[in-house]
Protein backbone atom coordinates (compact mmCIF):
# COMPACT_ATOMS: atom_id res chain seq x y z
CA UNK A 1 0.00 0.00 0.00
CA UNK A 2 1.18 3.50 -0.82
CA UNK A 3 -0.08 6.95 0.01
CA UNK A 4 -1.53 9.28 -2.62
CA UNK A 5 -2.47 12.93 -2.87
CA UNK A 6 -6.12 13.58 -3.75
CA UNK A 7 -7.98 16.58 -5.14
CA UNK A 8 -8.15 18.15 -1.68
CA UNK A 9 -4.63 19.43 -2.43
CA UNK A 10 -5.65 21.34 -5.56
CA UNK A 11 -5.39 25.13 -5.14
CA UNK A 12 -3.95 24.64 -1.62
CA UNK A 13 -0.55 23.01 -2.16
CA UNK A 14 0.56 22.99 1.45
CA UNK A 15 4.03 21.48 1.59
CA UNK A 16 4.23 20.41 5.23
CA UNK A 17 4.23 16.82 3.95
CA UNK A 18 7.33 17.36 1.83
CA UNK A 19 9.36 18.40 4.84
CA UNK A 20 8.77 15.14 6.74
CA UNK A 21 9.08 12.68 3.84
CA UNK A 22 12.16 10.48 4.42
CA UNK A 23 12.46 9.44 0.75
CA UNK A 24 11.61 12.66 -1.12
CA UNK A 25 8.78 11.12 -3.15
CA UNK A 26 6.75 14.32 -3.65
CA UNK A 27 6.47 16.09 -6.99
CA UNK A 28 5.16 19.59 -7.61
CA UNK A 29 2.55 20.71 -10.08
CA UNK A 30 1.38 24.26 -10.61
CA UNK A 31 -1.43 23.93 -8.05
CA UNK A 32 -1.00 20.59 -6.27
CA UNK A 33 1.50 17.95 -5.20
CA UNK A 34 1.62 14.24 -6.03
CA UNK A 35 3.44 11.24 -4.57
CA UNK A 36 5.39 8.81 -6.71
CA UNK A 37 3.80 5.52 -5.56
CA UNK A 38 6.87 3.55 -6.62
CA UNK A 39 9.11 5.65 -4.36
CA UNK A 40 6.76 5.90 -1.36
CA UNK A 41 7.82 3.57 1.45
CA UNK A 42 4.36 3.58 3.06
CA UNK A 43 5.61 5.11 6.30
CA UNK A 44 2.60 7.43 6.57
CA UNK A 45 4.39 10.33 8.24
CA UNK A 46 3.08 12.71 5.58
CA UNK A 47 -0.62 11.98 6.09
CA UNK A 48 -1.15 13.76 9.44
CA UNK A 49 0.96 16.73 8.29
CA UNK A 50 -1.45 17.79 5.54
CA UNK A 51 -3.71 20.68 6.67
CA UNK A 52 -6.10 19.94 3.78
CA UNK A 53 -6.28 16.20 4.62
CA UNK A 54 -5.42 15.49 0.98
CA UNK A 55 -3.09 12.53 1.60
CA UNK A 56 -4.78 9.15 1.82
CA UNK A 57 -3.62 5.54 2.00
CA UNK A 58 -4.20 3.62 -1.20
CA UNK A 59 -7.56 1.86 -1.40
CA UNK A 60 -10.08 0.86 -4.05
CA UNK A 61 -11.99 4.13 -3.71
CA UNK A 62 -9.04 6.26 -4.80
CA UNK A 63 -7.51 4.25 -7.65
CA UNK A 64 -8.05 7.26 -9.93
CA UNK A 65 -5.73 9.24 -7.65
CA UNK A 66 -3.13 6.49 -7.57
CA UNK A 67 -2.89 6.64 -11.36
CA UNK A 68 -2.87 10.44 -11.42
CA UNK A 69 -0.07 10.49 -8.83
CA UNK A 70 1.90 7.96 -10.84
CA UNK A 71 1.44 9.84 -14.13
CA UNK A 72 2.31 13.31 -12.88
CA UNK A 73 5.18 12.27 -10.61
CA UNK A 74 6.92 11.19 -13.83
CA UNK A 75 6.31 14.62 -15.41
CA UNK A 76 6.63 17.16 -12.60
CA UNK A 77 9.81 18.17 -10.71
CA UNK A 78 10.71 16.72 -7.34
CA UNK A 79 10.09 18.92 -4.31
CA UNK A 80 12.06 18.35 -1.12
CA UNK A 81 11.72 21.63 0.80
CA UNK A 82 8.72 23.32 2.37
CA UNK A 83 7.31 26.36 0.57
CA UNK A 84 4.47 28.74 1.31
CA UNK A 85 1.04 27.39 0.33
CA UNK A 86 -0.88 29.01 -2.50
CA UNK A 87 -2.31 32.44 -1.55
CA UNK A 88 -5.94 31.26 -1.34
CA UNK A 89 -5.14 27.86 0.21
CA UNK A 90 -7.31 28.25 3.28
CA UNK A 91 -10.28 29.40 1.20
CA UNK A 92 -9.99 26.37 -1.09
CA UNK A 93 -9.75 23.67 1.61
CA UNK A 94 -13.41 22.62 1.46
CA UNK A 95 -14.28 23.55 -2.14
CA UNK A 96 -16.01 20.69 -4.03
CA UNK A 97 -15.22 19.56 -7.59
CA UNK A 98 -11.67 20.85 -7.39
CA UNK A 99 -10.32 18.39 -9.97
CA UNK A 100 -12.96 19.15 -12.58
CA UNK A 101 -12.78 22.91 -12.10
CA UNK A 102 -9.21 23.72 -11.00
CA UNK A 103 -6.69 20.96 -11.80
CA UNK A 104 -3.65 22.12 -13.78
CA UNK A 105 -1.40 19.76 -15.73
CA UNK A 106 1.38 22.36 -15.63
CA UNK A 107 4.52 21.63 -13.63
CA UNK A 108 5.54 23.57 -10.58
CA UNK A 109 9.05 24.76 -9.82
CA UNK A 110 10.19 21.87 -7.63
CA UNK A 111 13.20 22.28 -5.36
CA UNK A 112 16.05 24.21 -6.85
Amino acid sequence: MTFVVTDDCIKCKYTDCVEVCPVDCFYEGENMLVINPDECIDCGVCEPECPAEAIKPENDNILKWLELNREYSALWPNITVKKDPLPDADAFKAVPNKFEEHFSKEAGEGSK
